[in-house]
């Protein structure tokens, strides 16, 4: 079959292991299925893969890829759930996995999954659609309804517009009735942010009109600062990943003195991801896609993620 794959890491060059061709049908363990992939959506995670972070280099050649859509074994179409575990609360198992870490993952013609990590797509989704949910959009609807402890009506901060959590987002943030800021470098992004639904934009570091009962940060290091300073006090940054570094300056006493709250957040559950499915089909929300590529021209869309010229999600249909 058909796939993408991680062949080799280099952290200076990350597209030189990248290999696009024939690999073996997927290994089905007990307890497992295969899903005939029909979209799958790309991510920061397979960028970070062939940079070599979280990946074990006796796990190389692997198939890239964590979010997928398409048809299982008994003709149901289906969205794949990426996170590996056990429990109530994948997301808490010490032991959880995503695909593309241990196992194959999702960017070729099939992928072999647990039967426990199907969700039913609603006809009312597109394949290309349902690919974005399942890590981006995901880790976003969590970071708002479920770690940010807020009502609607609150005032979140986002801080760097253009990537696949952000921009989930900010779009789910203006369907759930918050009122969303955002900040990107980019005069275009902010722009496109603003169409999206954010109430107002910045850029990065901006003094605010007032301060935001809390702030999801993707960021990291170059956002830290502006992330703490924007809250009130009691707010609550809702943190999911650390693009441009993980140990920015702490700046403890701005926290306790204002008793603010750090809490951090990877992915979600299948639950939440059957309620994110049905969100989306009952407001008419959509995944913000930036481009659609076949699973051949893979390489066009890691380049353009690694170049930061997306906005929103790549999807590569198979």
């Amino acid at each position: 079959m058909f796939a993408v794959t991680a062949t080799q890491t280099d952290p200076d060059n990350p597209l030189a292991g990248l290999t696009l061709g024939e690999r073996p049908e997927p290994k089905v363990p007990d307890g497992w299925t295969t899903v005939s992939v029909r979209a799958a959506a790309l991510n920061h995670h397979d960028l970070w893969t062939l940079k070599g972070v979280g990946i074990r280099q006796d796990r190389l050649p692997i198939v890239l890829g964590c979010d997928a859509a398409g048809v299982d074994e008994d003709g149901n179409e289906v969205i794949v759930h990426s996170v590996i575990g056990t429990g109530a609360d994948e997301t808490l198992d010490p032991k959880r996995t995503l695909l593309s870490e241990m196992y194959d993952g999702t960017f070729a013609e099939r992928v072999a999954v647990p039967r426990r990590n199907l969700v039913p797509k609603p006809a009312a989704l597109s394949f290309e659609d349902a690919a974005c949910l399942p890590t981006a959009w995901l880790t976003a609807y969590r970071m708002l309804f479920d770690k940010a402890g807020l009502q609607p009506g609150s005032t979140v901060l986002v801080q760097g517009a253009g990537g696949g959590v952000a921009t989930a987002l900010i779009a789910l943030g203006r369907a759930g009735g918050y009122r969303v800021w955002a900040t990107s470098r980019s005069e275009e992004k902010r722009e496109r942010a603003r169409e999206l639904g954010a109430d107002q934009v910045f850029e990065p570091g901006a003094r605010l009109p007032e301060r935001v009962d809390a702030v999801m940060e993707t960021v990291g290091q170059a956002t830290w600062d502006h992330s703490l300073k924007s809250l009130k006090p009691g707010g609550r940054i809702v943190v999911s990943g650390a693009t441009s570094g993980a140990v920015p300056p702490a700046d403890l006493n701005r926290v306790f003195f204002l008793q603010l709250s750090v809490v951090g957040t990877t992915m979600g559950t299948r639950e939440q991801l059957g309620r994110l499915a049905v969100f989306l089909e009952q407001t008419g929300l959509r995944p913000v896609v930036d481009r659609v590529l076949p699973l051949a021209e893979a390489r066009d869309g890691f380049a353009a993620m690694e170049a930061g010229e997306i906005f929103g999600k790549v999807v590569f249909t198979v």
